[in-house]
């Protein structure tokens, strides 16, 4: 349980309370929660999951150290009967559904693992390769981290774009966005739309009502 506020007075009353009812301890300062690591500076704070990263390379077993620049190759798209049918996919998914978890606090993977998620049902060795590109790309950037300044306006930006037709099996395009709460990335989103877009233009707008949906709901 994380528990959280600028009342320390009132944090510590909650505490006592629930000692009163549950067999608790108390771990101090928040630094690891769920795979997720907190480093609190004077300047704001950090969050990672570098440690996770580390564990999910070792359970991938790349058998090379090489790395690359970026997680996905430019304008790749992938179809389903690319490449063969993985003999036994089980793999394929615990990766995939990782790297899904791992998404929380690394949005530059948002639209690979966006991408090869699609699969998860019949990979084939072409999505296996390009999974391991993913990977590969981590092992390169393993200490990056999501930085919350301590001193942030409450103004939200965001911002929008959407791939047109970018899916070669169905023609969908797909909408994306980011969120910031002054200097701080609070939301992020990767979504394949539901209906084919006639224009550029109908695709963006689509992008842009999934956001607007979201900054209503967190004004």
């Amino acid at each position: 349980m994380i528990i959280t506020g600028d009342d320390p007075e009132y944090i510590a009353f909650v505490k006592a309370r629930l000692r009163d009812q549950f067999l608790m301890t108390d771990l101090g300062p928040l630094r690891y929660f769920l795979g997720i690591e907190v480093s609190s500076t004077s300047a704001g704070f950090y969050i990672s999951q570098e440690k996770y990263i580390q564990d999910l390379l070792a359970r991938a077993a790349l058998g090379d150290e090489r790395t690359v620049e970026t997680p996905m190759e430019l304008n790749v798209k992938l179809q389903p009967t690319d490449g063969d049918p993985l003999p036994d996919p089980t793999r394929y998914r615990h990766l995939v559904g990782s790297l899904v978890y791992l998404a929380v606090t690394r949005p530059d993977i948002s639209y690979p693992v966006h991408i090869l998620s699609q699969f998860v049902s019949a990979p084939t060795t072409v999505h296996y390769s390009h999974l391991l590109r993913v990977l590969r790309y981590l092992r390169g950037v393993i200490t990056r981290r999501l930085f919350f300044p301590r001193s942030s306006s409450l103004q939200l930006q965001c911002y929008s774009d959407a791939t047109w037709v970018s899916d070669p099996s169905d023609r969908c395009s797909i909408s994306a966005y980011c969120v910031f709460l002054g200097g701080s990335l609070i939301a992020w989103k990767m979504k394949k739309q539901i209906a084919v877009s006639r224009s550029s233009v109908e695709a963006e707008l689509c992008a842009m009502a999934l956001l607007t949906a979201e900054v209503t709901w967190l004004r």
